[in-house]
Protein backbone atom coordinates (compact mmCIF):
# COMPACT_ATOMS: atom_id res chain seq x y z
CA UNK A 1 0.00 0.00 0.00
CA UNK A 2 1.18 3.49 -0.97
CA UNK A 3 0.63 5.49 2.33
CA UNK A 4 0.66 9.11 2.07
CA UNK A 5 3.20 11.35 3.56
CA UNK A 6 3.34 14.62 4.38
CA UNK A 7 1.71 18.30 5.31
CA UNK A 8 1.07 19.62 1.77
CA UNK A 9 -2.57 20.11 0.67
CA UNK A 10 -2.45 20.69 -2.54
CA UNK A 11 -0.87 17.25 -2.76
CA UNK A 12 -3.71 15.67 -0.49
CA UNK A 13 -6.72 17.16 -2.57
CA UNK A 14 -4.94 15.27 -5.37
CA UNK A 15 -3.74 11.90 -4.07
CA UNK A 16 -7.83 12.05 -2.54
CA UNK A 17 -10.19 13.59 -5.38
CA UNK A 18 -13.03 11.18 -5.29
CA UNK A 19 -14.89 8.97 -2.37
CA UNK A 20 -13.71 6.49 -4.29
CA UNK A 21 -10.00 7.42 -3.45
CA UNK A 22 -10.87 7.90 0.29
CA UNK A 23 -12.74 4.32 -0.01
CA UNK A 24 -9.58 2.39 -1.56
CA UNK A 25 -7.28 4.36 1.13
CA UNK A 26 -9.09 2.90 3.97
CA UNK A 27 -10.02 -0.87 2.14
CA UNK A 28 -6.35 -1.34 1.84
CA UNK A 29 -5.50 -0.48 5.89
CA UNK A 30 -8.78 -2.66 6.74
CA UNK A 31 -8.66 -5.57 5.12
CA UNK A 32 -4.40 -5.34 4.81
CA UNK A 33 -3.96 -8.73 6.23
CA UNK A 34 -6.87 -10.37 4.43
CA UNK A 35 -10.63 -9.86 4.77
CA UNK A 36 -12.68 -12.31 7.12
CA UNK A 37 -16.20 -12.04 7.57
CA UNK A 38 -17.69 -10.35 10.37
CA UNK A 39 -20.93 -13.42 10.02
CA UNK A 40 -19.71 -16.15 9.20
CA UNK A 41 -15.74 -16.26 9.46
CA UNK A 42 -14.88 -16.83 6.02
CA UNK A 43 -11.87 -15.48 4.49
CA UNK A 44 -12.94 -15.15 0.68
CA UNK A 45 -14.79 -12.38 -0.97
CA UNK A 46 -15.27 -10.44 -3.64
CA UNK A 47 -14.14 -7.43 -4.68
CA UNK A 48 -16.74 -4.38 -5.56
CA UNK A 49 -16.63 -1.03 -7.64
CA UNK A 50 -16.87 1.18 -4.35
CA UNK A 51 -14.01 -1.69 -2.78
CA UNK A 52 -16.20 -2.94 -0.94
CA UNK A 53 -16.08 -6.92 0.22
CA UNK A 54 -18.75 -9.50 -0.37
CA UNK A 55 -18.39 -13.10 0.96
CA UNK A 56 -18.42 -15.91 -1.27
CA UNK A 57 -20.50 -18.26 1.68
CA UNK A 58 -22.82 -15.70 2.77
CA UNK A 59 -22.72 -12.96 0.70
CA UNK A 60 -23.03 -10.45 3.36
CA UNK A 61 -21.24 -7.44 1.62
CA UNK A 62 -19.29 -5.30 4.58
CA UNK A 63 -18.36 -1.82 3.41
CA UNK A 64 -15.28 0.06 3.73
CA UNK A 65 -16.07 2.01 6.48
CA UNK A 66 -18.44 -0.09 8.42
CA UNK A 67 -17.60 -0.40 11.76
CA UNK A 68 -15.14 1.75 11.93
CA UNK A 69 -15.35 5.16 13.33
CA UNK A 70 -16.06 6.60 9.66
CA UNK A 71 -19.35 4.19 9.96
CA UNK A 72 -22.44 6.02 8.32
CA UNK A 73 -20.59 9.38 7.42
CA UNK A 74 -23.20 11.08 5.57
CA UNK A 75 -21.58 14.06 4.53
CA UNK A 76 -19.25 12.37 2.36
CA UNK A 77 -15.91 10.19 3.02
CA UNK A 78 -13.59 13.34 1.18
CA UNK A 79 -15.00 15.73 3.52
CA UNK A 80 -14.70 13.31 6.48
CA UNK A 81 -10.87 13.19 5.26
CA UNK A 82 -9.93 16.46 4.66
CA UNK A 83 -11.36 17.18 8.69
CA UNK A 84 -9.08 14.51 9.81
CA UNK A 85 -6.15 15.65 7.57
CA UNK A 86 -6.63 18.88 9.12
CA UNK A 87 -6.92 17.79 12.97
CA UNK A 88 -3.34 15.95 12.72
CA UNK A 89 -1.25 18.17 10.14
CA UNK A 90 -2.58 21.71 11.94
CA UNK A 91 -0.12 23.18 14.35
CA UNK A 92 -3.20 24.54 15.74
CA UNK A 93 -6.35 23.48 16.49
CA UNK A 94 -9.73 24.17 14.92
CA UNK A 95 -13.45 24.51 16.55
CA UNK A 96 -16.37 22.95 15.40
CA UNK A 97 -17.77 25.93 13.95
CA UNK A 98 -15.05 26.70 12.07
CA UNK A 99 -14.80 23.46 10.21
CA UNK A 100 -18.52 23.55 9.57
CA UNK A 101 -18.27 26.78 7.61
CA UNK A 102 -14.96 25.66 5.72
CA UNK A 103 -16.43 21.77 5.00
CA UNK A 104 -19.88 23.05 4.46
CA UNK A 105 -21.85 20.79 7.33
CA UNK A 106 -23.44 21.97 9.91
CA UNK A 107 -21.96 22.40 13.74
CA UNK A 108 -23.21 19.38 15.61
CA UNK A 109 -22.16 17.07 12.69
CA UNK A 110 -18.89 18.50 12.67
CA UNK A 111 -18.89 18.63 16.47
CA UNK A 112 -19.96 15.09 17.16
CA UNK A 113 -17.12 13.95 13.69
CA UNK A 114 -14.44 15.86 15.49
CA UNK A 115 -15.03 13.69 18.83
CA UNK A 116 -14.67 10.75 16.49
CA UNK A 117 -11.51 11.49 15.47
CA UNK A 118 -10.30 12.50 19.28
CA UNK A 119 -11.47 8.75 20.43
CA UNK A 120 -9.02 7.49 17.55
CA UNK A 121 -6.28 10.13 18.84
CA UNK A 122 -6.22 8.23 22.60
CA UNK A 123 -2.84 6.51 23.08
CA UNK A 124 -3.10 2.32 23.40
CA UNK A 125 -0.94 2.53 26.06
CA UNK A 126 1.50 0.06 24.86
CA UNK A 127 4.68 2.03 24.68
CA UNK A 128 4.79 3.96 29.02
CA UNK A 129 7.05 6.58 29.62
CA UNK A 130 10.39 5.22 30.48
CA UNK A 131 12.84 7.99 31.55
CA UNK A 132 12.64 10.89 33.47
CA UNK A 133 9.01 11.81 33.93
CA UNK A 134 7.63 14.78 36.15
CA UNK A 135 3.98 14.75 37.47
CA UNK A 136 1.66 17.58 38.31
CA UNK A 137 -2.17 18.20 38.82
CA UNK A 138 -3.77 21.02 37.34
CA UNK A 139 -6.87 22.33 37.45
CA UNK A 140 -9.10 23.67 34.47
CA UNK A 141 -11.68 26.88 35.17
CA UNK A 142 -12.34 30.29 36.23
CA UNK A 143 -11.86 31.75 39.43
CA UNK A 144 -14.45 30.64 42.26
CA UNK A 145 -14.63 32.51 45.34
CA UNK A 146 -13.01 30.65 48.65
CA UNK A 147 -12.21 28.12 46.50
CA UNK A 148 -8.23 27.88 46.28
CA UNK A 149 -5.72 25.41 45.65
CA UNK A 150 -6.61 21.54 45.77
CA UNK A 151 -10.52 22.45 46.84
CA UNK A 152 -12.02 19.08 46.54
CA UNK A 153 -15.84 20.78 46.40
CA UNK A 154 -14.55 23.37 43.57
CA UNK A 155 -16.63 23.51 40.41
CA UNK A 156 -12.84 23.41 38.26
CA UNK A 157 -12.43 20.91 36.38
CA UNK A 158 -9.31 18.75 37.66
CA UNK A 159 -6.81 17.38 35.78
CA UNK A 160 -3.44 15.17 36.20
CA UNK A 161 -0.60 15.69 33.74
CA UNK A 162 3.14 13.75 33.09
CA UNK A 163 5.68 14.83 30.70
CA UNK A 164 8.68 12.49 30.02
CA UNK A 165 11.85 14.35 29.28
CA UNK A 166 15.20 14.06 27.32
CA UNK A 167 18.31 14.69 28.56
CA UNK A 168 18.85 18.00 28.28
CA UNK A 169 15.72 18.44 29.48
CA UNK A 170 13.37 18.94 26.62
CA UNK A 171 10.25 17.45 26.67
CA UNK A 172 9.80 14.33 24.72
CA UNK A 173 6.41 12.85 25.60
CA UNK A 174 3.28 14.18 27.69
CA UNK A 175 -0.22 12.57 28.64
CA UNK A 176 -3.10 14.26 30.45
CA UNK A 177 -6.38 13.40 31.72
CA UNK A 178 -9.35 13.62 34.11
CA UNK A 179 -9.55 13.07 37.51
CA UNK A 180 -12.34 13.04 40.03
CA UNK A 181 -10.42 14.73 43.02
CA UNK A 182 -6.64 15.04 44.22
CA UNK A 183 -6.37 11.55 46.27
CA UNK A 184 -4.01 8.66 45.68
CA UNK A 185 -7.17 6.72 44.06
CA UNK A 186 -7.43 9.20 41.36
CA UNK A 187 -3.90 10.25 40.62
CA UNK A 188 -2.72 6.42 40.44
CA UNK A 189 -4.08 6.46 36.75
CA UNK A 190 -1.72 8.58 34.86
CA UNK A 191 0.96 6.16 36.25
CA UNK A 192 -1.22 2.90 35.51
CA UNK A 193 -1.98 4.27 32.11
CA UNK A 194 1.10 5.90 31.26
CA UNK A 195 4.27 5.13 33.05
CA UNK A 196 6.86 2.54 33.47
CA UNK A 197 7.47 1.55 36.99
CA UNK A 198 11.15 1.65 35.43
CA UNK A 199 10.74 5.35 35.04
CA UNK A 200 12.39 7.55 37.02
CA UNK A 201 9.23 10.17 38.58
CA UNK A 202 9.42 13.15 40.14
CA UNK A 203 6.13 15.12 41.82
CA UNK A 204 5.68 18.19 44.22
CA UNK A 205 5.58 17.37 47.67
CA UNK A 206 1.92 16.65 47.13
CA UNK A 207 0.43 14.09 49.87
CA UNK A 208 -1.66 12.23 47.89
CA UNK A 209 1.53 10.57 45.89
CA UNK A 210 2.87 9.10 49.01
CA UNK A 211 0.87 5.47 48.94
CA UNK A 212 1.98 5.33 44.51
CA UNK A 213 5.58 5.51 46.27
CA UNK A 214 5.05 1.72 47.18
CA UNK A 215 4.66 0.61 43.59
CA UNK A 216 6.83 3.17 41.52
CA UNK A 217 9.77 5.07 41.59
CA UNK A 218 8.91 8.58 42.67
CA UNK A 219 10.86 11.54 43.80
CA UNK A 220 9.13 13.84 46.31
CA UNK A 221 10.57 17.40 45.47
CA UNK A 222 9.41 21.36 46.42
CA UNK A 223 8.09 23.24 43.33
CA UNK A 224 9.76 26.29 44.39
CA UNK A 225 7.06 28.34 42.63
CA UNK A 226 7.13 25.75 39.27
CA UNK A 227 11.27 26.81 38.95
CA UNK A 228 11.67 23.15 39.75
CA UNK A 229 9.15 21.89 36.96
CA UNK A 230 9.26 23.95 34.06
CA UNK A 231 9.25 22.19 31.19
CA UNK A 232 5.95 20.66 33.08
CA UNK A 233 4.68 23.83 33.90
CA UNK A 234 5.02 25.46 30.29
CA UNK A 235 3.08 22.59 29.22
CA UNK A 236 0.00 22.96 31.41
CA UNK A 237 0.14 25.95 30.82
CA UNK A 238 -0.10 25.41 26.57
CA UNK A 239 -2.96 22.81 27.23
CA UNK A 240 -5.11 25.54 29.54
CA UNK A 241 -5.04 28.08 26.70
CA UNK A 242 -5.56 25.94 23.96
CA UNK A 243 -8.85 25.02 25.41
CA UNK A 244 -9.83 28.13 26.81
CA UNK A 245 -9.22 30.17 23.60
CA UNK A 246 -9.90 27.67 21.02
CA UNK A 247 -13.25 25.97 22.39
CA UNK A 248 -14.33 28.53 25.75
CA UNK A 249 -15.45 24.99 27.67
CA UNK A 250 -15.60 21.59 27.44
CA UNK A 251 -17.49 19.16 29.19
CA UNK A 252 -16.61 16.92 31.92
CA UNK A 253 -17.99 13.92 29.94
CA UNK A 254 -15.43 15.07 26.59
CA UNK A 255 -12.42 16.66 28.61
CA UNK A 256 -9.92 13.41 28.06
CA UNK A 257 -10.68 13.63 24.51
CA UNK A 258 -9.80 17.29 24.36
CA UNK A 259 -6.07 15.91 26.11
CA UNK A 260 -6.05 12.95 23.21
CA UNK A 261 -6.00 16.04 20.77
CA UNK A 262 -3.54 17.65 22.44
CA UNK A 263 -1.60 14.94 23.75
CA UNK A 264 -1.57 12.90 20.21
CA UNK A 265 0.78 16.07 17.85
CA UNK A 266 2.85 16.72 20.61
CA UNK A 267 3.76 13.08 20.79
CA UNK A 268 3.93 12.55 16.87
CA UNK A 269 5.79 16.39 16.39
CA UNK A 270 8.82 14.60 15.00
CA UNK A 271 6.48 12.29 12.32
CA UNK A 272 4.79 14.65 11.04
CA UNK A 273 4.98 12.99 7.27
CA UNK A 274 3.37 10.00 8.95
CA UNK A 275 0.73 11.46 10.96
CA UNK A 276 -2.44 11.57 8.84
CA UNK A 277 -1.90 8.04 7.59
CA UNK A 278 -1.10 6.92 11.72
CA UNK A 279 -4.45 8.52 12.67
CA UNK A 280 -6.62 6.96 10.15
CA UNK A 281 -5.26 3.60 10.77
CA UNK A 282 -6.01 4.35 14.31
CA UNK A 283 -10.04 5.19 13.27
CA UNK A 284 -10.19 2.09 11.18
CA UNK A 285 -8.73 -0.47 13.52
CA UNK A 286 -11.50 1.39 16.34
CA UNK A 287 -14.67 0.60 16.57
CA UNK A 288 -17.46 2.70 15.38
CA UNK A 289 -19.48 4.85 17.67
CA UNK A 290 -22.93 5.61 18.30
CA UNK A 291 -24.29 9.38 17.82
CA UNK A 292 -25.83 8.99 21.27
CA UNK A 293 -22.56 7.50 23.02
CA UNK A 294 -20.92 11.05 22.26
CA UNK A 295 -21.93 14.12 24.42
CA UNK A 296 -21.58 17.57 22.64
CA UNK A 297 -19.09 20.11 24.61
Amino acid sequence: MNIFKGQNLLEFADRFKTDEDCKKYLADIKWKDGFQCVKCGHKKAQIRKDFSRTCNICSHQESSTSNTLFHKVKFGVRKAFFIVFEMSTSTKSLSASYVAVRFSVTEKTARLFMLKIREAMESSGNSPMTGIVHVDEFVLGGREKDKVGRSYNAKKKKAITAVELTEDGKVKRMYAMRIEDFSASSLQYIFVNHISREAKVITDKWRGYRPIVKAYNITQIESNGGMNFKALHTMIHQVKSWIRTTYSWVSDYNLNRYFNEFCFRINRSQSKATIFNNLITKMVQKDKVEQHKIICN
